[in-house]
């Protein structure tokens, strides 16, 4: 029996990374929808909505990504990390797909919370899957390969908006953007191997003591100073990410530049995000990852520094590029090393709860931009500010000392 599993785990190991990576694209879907549909939304007053009130729903969905990133990236350590997987994707594709037909905006701020929750869970429970699957010191790329379907999703969720919001309206961007798990869980189920490591690991249907005990491990065994410094470095690395591309248009205009280029940076930005995750996977398979991680959020700092000097011509897009190759995959590099610093019972809770505390990160970004442009003064101080998390997300890397017996594989 046990030489028939195997022979199917490896029979399937190739769907690892791209069921994964469609997983995380719909993640990235999730980060684009609501802002393609807000100004539709406002225009036709729905639910009589105002900024100040879409502005609580957009929260309440990151509200419930770090409820679900903490419970959940706990429950893959207890269940699998394929069930975990499975369930998260059809638990936010649904509930994303009766946002379409919320009738108030109360139940619509409601289903947004609980779609964050499985939502939470994806990404943490997907990276533990494919790092499972990788060889032993090599899983930076294949992290953030997956991680670049969260960018695509980005993008393609913008140009589905530009296609579907003028001809068929808000609600179809819900539905359409839940239609691909009609196609992605049935694969799934048929192909998604389940990690080695997972069922020889103690805690394999251990129920909720054994989870709790896992979460308990993260502070145990030499690991509690690593554990929140990943916490630390994942927060400072989700405030960038989401406070950047919240507001990087609206500071670039306050900078003098038009409406047309600001949007032609954020585009800019994403571009140099995937270019980066590619680049720094393929360094930090070949480099020790702890300097990789440190340098690589030091020079998303030097380059944000950067955009507080209008450049001209060429150059600030040169700039725009690089800031977003180093800050996009500095996060991603976070989530690397937490992968390969945890043992494997306590992969996915590690990862789980470091994506729960960096969503708190996601919260705050946009929220410090927006601070800076109510105060007038965005431009410059808001590169000024975001440089400075920059460099905290590399102290907080180079405060992790794991156990001496995981050093040899970081």
């Amino acid at each position: 029996m046990a030489i028939g599993i195997d022979v199917g785990r490896a029979a399937h190991a190739g769907w690892v990374v791209p069921l994964c990576w469609s997983a995380v694209l719909l993640d990235g879907f999730d980060l684009v929808v609501l802002g393609s549909v807000l100004p539709t939304l406002l225009d036709l007053g729905q639910w009589g909505l105002t900024p100040a009130t879409a502005s609580l729903a957009s929260t309440a969905g990151l509200l419930g990504m770090v409820l679900g990133a903490l419970a959940i990236g706990t429950i893959t350590d207890v269940i699998g990390r394929r069930k975990a997987l499975i369930l998260s994707v059809i638990s936010f594709s649904l509930l994303t797909a009766l946002c379409a037909a919320a009738p108030s905006l109360l139940i619509f701020g409601g289903l947004r919370f609980l779609a964050g929750v499985g939502l939470g869970g994806c990404v943490p429970t997907a990276i533990a899957l494919v790092t499972e699957h990788s060889r032993p010191g090599r899983n930076g790329g294949a992290s953030t390969t997956i991680m670049t379907g969260y960018h695509v999703g980005a993008v393609l969720t913008a140009v589905l908006g530009i296609l579907v919001l003028p001809s068929l309206g808000w609600r179809w961007m819900f539905l359409l953007g839940a239609a691909p798990a009609l196609l992605l869980v049935p694969l799934m189920v048929r192909y998604l191997p389940e990690s080695e490591s997972f069922e020889r690991s103690a805690t394999a249907g251990a129920g909720l003591r054994g989870g709790l005990d896992t979460v308990a491990s993260l502070f145990r065994g030499g690991f509690a100073r690593s554990t929140l410094a990943f916490w630390m470095a994942a927060f400072m690395g989700l405030l960038l990410v989401y406070g950047l591309n919240t507001w990087l248009p609206e500071i670039m205009r306050a900078a003098g530049y038009p409406l047309g280029a600001a949007l032609g940076l954020l585009l800019t930005l994403n571009l140099g995000a995937v270019v980066g995750l590619v680049v720094a996977g393929y360094v930090a398979d070949r480099a020790s990852i702890r300097p990789v991680t440190v340098v690589w959020f030091a020079a998303a700092a030097v380059f944000l520094a950067a955009l507080s000097i209008r450049l001209p011509g060429a150059g600030v897009y040169v700039v725009v590029f690089l800031a977003g190759a180093f800050v996009f995959s500095a996060q991603v590099l976070v989530y690397a090393y937490i992968g390969r610093a945890y043992p494997a019972e306590a992969r996915a809770t590690g990862l789980g709860w470091a994506s729960g505390v960096g969503r708190i990160g996601a919260i705050c970004g946009p929220l410090l931009g927006g601070a800076l442009l109510t105060a007038g003064i965005a431009y410059p101080w808001g590169f000024y500010a975001y440089a400075a998390v920059g460099v905290l997300g590399a102290v907080g890397i180079a405060l992790v000392r794991t156990p001496q017996r995981a050093e040899a594989d970081l």
